[in-house]
């Protein structure tokens, strides 16, 4: 079963284009599927796998060859699994510079591409990263009637519709949005799936691409990423925690950003004094892969760890935006600043439409026109000091729009 994802209208845009379009993001989000679906869309078509130990073999070690069989004869070029090739970069940049073939790519891990996409692919190359399914895409799959009126709503529902809508929203909490997930049919099914995409984290793409050998330090950090999600990450006791040092520990983070389990998001400033500290905060891209690390999968309302979930799925539903997170010396805070201007708060319940004294001294100090307050109970518009703040359901942070 096909579930429409949102990247594929993206890259209908660059079907035309010259460069070659990269699908990167995590095993099991269906990047096979898309580029399948793709692949019907255009003339003369080919698809290959470097799984295919024989075709990558023939790409790594007589490139000629490679592009005489499997290049010249066809229009668009379809390569899944671009991540076992070794130098892939400079034989895409010898495709690309000797043939006028579109070139499709896609990948579960950017670790072997990133440093020879910058010395090899520079103006050649679109990158595109797939992840699980954002709660939109979500929706879509489980019913498309309310995905269309989520779609088309304006930001603006009836209480009776947002709760119906919030029924989904709770599974997603729990499950996250991965594709097998989404298809399984009991809750048994799903814990299970996502405790063995955990160990194919583990034992694949990062334990033998990135070359670590200890398994169980892996896990020791990845559980205690899961326990602090949305708190600031004090290196060197973290580094304690699991029993490396704190450069070592760096490096694993860098590994675990690129096998796209986990983002860091920095601090906002724009005066150094006023800056608290340089340590990022630790967000999971898949929910339901965070909540299989911690074995926890109890209904949101029954978890200590609520507000930081409802946190991480702001932070996840607004990923194609510059977010960074906002704290000062004097222990003002505000959740996110997306692209360096607009404030966003999440918080579950509220009585009354109210910001809290730090979203106010982050309006005082940098007069933003636009703000956000995600919460389940409080929906309308505020206006304080010339800053128009929105107070909607979490559901719609990836509603949100670039202001002009």
């Amino acid at each position: 079963m096909y579930f429409k994802r949102d990247l594929e209208d993206k890259i209908d845009n660059y079907l035309n284009s010259k460069e070659i379009i990269a699908i990167f993001g995590p095993r099991q989000v269906g990047k096979t599927t898309l580029l399948k679906k793709i692949s019907n869309k255009v003339s003369n078509p080919i698809y290959l796998t470097f799984e295919d130990i024989e075709i990558k073999a023939l790409f790594e070690e007589d490139i000629k060859s490679f592009i005489a069989l499997y290049i010249e004869p066809y229009d668009h070029i379809f390569i899944d699994e671009f991540q076992y090739a070794k130098s892939g970069g400079k034989g895409l940049k010898y495709i690309y510079d000797t043939t006028d073939k579109k070139i499709f790519i896609s990948g579960s891990s950017a670790m072997e591409l990133s440093v020879e996409a910058v010395r090899y692919l520079a103006g050649r190359i679109f990158i595109f990263n797939l992840y699980s399914f954002s709660f939109g895409e979500f929706l879509r799959a489980k019913d498309e009637t309310l995905y269309q009126i989520w779609r088309n709503s304006d930001n603006e529902i009836s209480k009776v519709l947002a709760d119906k809508i919030y029924t989904h929203f709770y599974e997603y909490m729990l499950y996250g949005g991965y594709p097998r997930v989404i298809l399984a049919k009991s809750k048994e099914e799903k814990e299970t799936i996502l405790k063995n995409l955990f160990s194919v984290y583990l034992l694949r793409d990062i334990k033998e691409i990135a070359n670590i050998p200890d398994e169980t330090m892996m896990y020791k950090l990845l559980k205690a990423l899961s326990l602090q999600i949305g708190g600031l990450v004090v290196y060197d006791e973290l580094a304690n925690v699991v029993g490396v040092n704190s450069v070592k520990l760096k490096e694993y983070l860098t590994i675990f950003e690129k096998a796209f389990l986990i983002k860091r998001v920095t601090p906002f400033f724009t005066n150094k004094r006023l800056e608290i500290v340089k340590n990022p905060e630790i967000f999971f891209l898949d929910i339901g892969l965070r909540n299989a690390v911690i074995k926890n999968f109890a209904p949101l309302d029954e978890r200590v760890d609520k507000g930081a979930l409802l946190e991480n799925f702001i932070f996840r539903e607004l990923i194609d935006w510059d977010v960074k997170y906002y704290r000062t010396k004097s222990g003002a805070e505000v959740d996110f600043i997306i692209d360096d201007e607009i404030p966003v708060e999440v918080k579950s319940k509220l009585s009354t439409m109210k910001i809290s004294r730090s979203y106010h001294s982050f309006i005082d100090r940098y007069h933003p026109e636009n703000g956000y307050l995600f919460n389940f109970d409080q929906y309308g518009l505020l206006t304080v000091d010339g800053c128009n703040i929105k107070f909607l359901p979490h559901f719609f942070a990836s509603r949100i729009k670039r202001h002009s």
